[in-house]
């Protein structure tokens, strides 16, 4: 089965101004990602804030072009796309937003925001809208009776679930969902998450799921991919990374958050986030890594195949051991 996306060392940098007569900086928000997604999948990409998701997501989304690298949208080049077919290119692709406040138009009534995408990209006439909008509503959870209200008559679960509607209007075959609950209640969450499972289950979508809960990923996601300083750390199904992470990061991650199954060792990364103007030359972990050595900060370990999935760690090995123990 062909893979729905294929991204191949995907880099985005962007360019920092810092005065007159000083050369500017480059930022590398992301480093160089390489995956793959097939449809009626979940990759769910988790990492601290600032370790490049969202702009993976942009990139993903096409809102933003990637710095080098090679992304396949359905068997299309996405990076340089054939004439015509960008438009379609969007079709496939849509994105949910982390805040349902802010991502709707607030002067707009829910009818018109979910019909909007059809007015821009099919030839519908407005009867057929209306009745692709009410069908989307109904999926999502909502009554038709609401089709005339305005996005403040919503609460916030409500709200996020117009803008997963108007996502799919479009029948896009990849959903990426940029922290889609992290704004929301824990009860209302549980809701808006066993929605998106329905959803995926019904119309076969591919999800890229942004996210820095775990417990969240734990629900929804089939293979994850930790990302640390704008590279993967660690990559690969669920259950073998929740099971046994082999990579440090991803041990503190597991060990912080509450419920991830049995006792873990307590690991606590030291010192703070690096700045990605000036990254560790060796392992990107390696300034606040409890197991760092001098060949840490020396030499960047690659991601590489251990136990089932792909790993950045100098001593990964080491820790299968200690765990197999």
């Amino acid at each position: 089965m062909t893979a729905l996306v294929i991204a191949g060392d995907l880099k985005r940098s962007y360019q920092i101004k810092r005065g007159w007569l000083r050369k500017p900086a480059e930022l590398q928000a992301v480093g160089g990602i390489s995956f793959e997604l097939e449809g009626g999948r979940t990759l769910a990409v988790v990492g601290e804030s600032g370790c490049g998701k969202s702009t993976l997501a942009r990139m993903v989304t096409l809102i933003e072009e990637p710095s080098a690298g090679t992304l396949m949208l359905d068997g299309v080049d996405a990076v340089n796309p054939p004439a015509g077919e960008r438009k379609k290119l969007r079709r496939t692709v849509q994105i949910v937003f982390q805040n349902p406040y802010g991502s709707l138009n607030p002067r707009k009534r829910i009818g018109a925001i979910l019909e909007e995408p059809l007015v821009i990209n099919t030839d519908l006439s407005k009867a057929q809208r209306r009745a692709e909008a009410l069908d989307m509503m109904a999926r999502v959870g909502l009554r038709g009776e609401q089709y005339a209200r305005y996005p403040h008559m919503f609460s916030g679960g409500q709200r996020q679930r117009v803008a997963i509607a108007r996502a799919l209007m479009l029948r896009p075959k990849l959903l990426v969902a940029d922290e889609p609950v992290s704004a929301l209640d824990m009860s209302v969450q549980a809701q808006v998450l066993n929605l998106l499972v329905d959803l995926q289950r019904d119309m076969g979508l591919a999800y890229l799921f942004i996210s820095h809960d775990l417990g969240v990923v734990r629900h929804i996601a089939h293979d994850v991919m930790i990302m640390y300083l704008g590279i993967a750390v660690e990559h690969g199904t669920k259950e073998r990374i929740f099971a046994r992470p082999l990579h440090p990061y991803t041990q503190a991650l597991l060990a912080a958050t509450p419920g991830m199954g049995r006792a873990r060792k307590r690991i606590v990364p030291k010192g703070e986030l690096p700045s990605p103007l000036d990254p560790p030359k060796g392992c990107v972990f390696s300034t606040r890594c409890p197991y760092v050595t001098d060949r840490c900060r020396v030499e960047r370990p690659a991601l590489r195949p251990l136990d089932g999935r792909l790993v950045a760690c100098h001593y990964a090995e080491r820790f299968l051991e200690t765990q197999a123990a």
